[in-house]
């Protein structure tokens, strides 16, 4: 009998350490599902830290090309403002050729001087501005160096005044939406 309860409390006695070993086997595997975890949320965090940082850049890449073609949109402004009066005079003189010279040849060059000088600025990104007479006066445009309405005016009663331009003095000019010389007009 000393046998056989031997052999019961041997029984027990392994039942136990066997149920003890699954309790820690268990808590082994609680420990590494919650440390498993922790690593998917730590990579899951690097991943989208990577994306941010990725994203960053890719908003940097942009924004650097964009100032670097700003800054050499804007960069020759100086040398255009150097150009602009040399193209004015040359308007100038070619709007006054008389009728029976404009077939001679040193006109036709100079009128070809002209058109380069024209080319190479649209060709910098430079545009006219467009201003006529009868259209509406802009003063992020244009620029009033005479008020033909309020000249007569000697009251601050503005009625009337209409803010269109009679006549274009100068042309002005812009690159992109940058005015780099407003139109200079007479206003009615």
């Amino acid at each position: 009998m000393t046998d056989e309860k031997d052999l019961k409390k041997n029984i027990e006695k392994e039942k136990i350490e066997e149920e003890q070993e699954a309790e820690e086997i268990k808590e082994i595997e609680k420990e590494a599902e919650t440390e498993v975890k922790e690593l998917e949320q730590k990579a899951e965090d690097y991943l989208n830290g990577w994306k941010r940082c990725q994203a960053d850049f890719e908003n940097y890449k942009k924004r650097q090309a964009e100032s670097q073609q700003d800054m050499i949109r804007y960069a020759t402004q100086g040398i255009i403002l150097q150009i602009i009066p040399v193209l004015d005079n040359f308007h100038a003189s070619t709007d006054h050729i008389p009728e029976d010279q404009k077939e001679n040849a040193w006109v036709t060059g100079i009128m070809h001087i002209q058109k380069q000088l024209e080319t190479v600025l649209k060709d910098s990104g430079v545009e006219e501005i467009d201003a006529k007479a009868g259209e509406s006066f802009d003063p992020k445009f244009h620029e009033a160096v005479e008020d033909m309405e309020c000249k007569s005016c000697k009251t601050k009663d503005y009625k009337g005044y209409q803010n269109k331009i009679k006549r274009v003095v100068q042309k002005g000019y812009k690159i992109g939406e940058k005015v780099i010389r407003p139109a200079r007009v007479i206003v009615e």
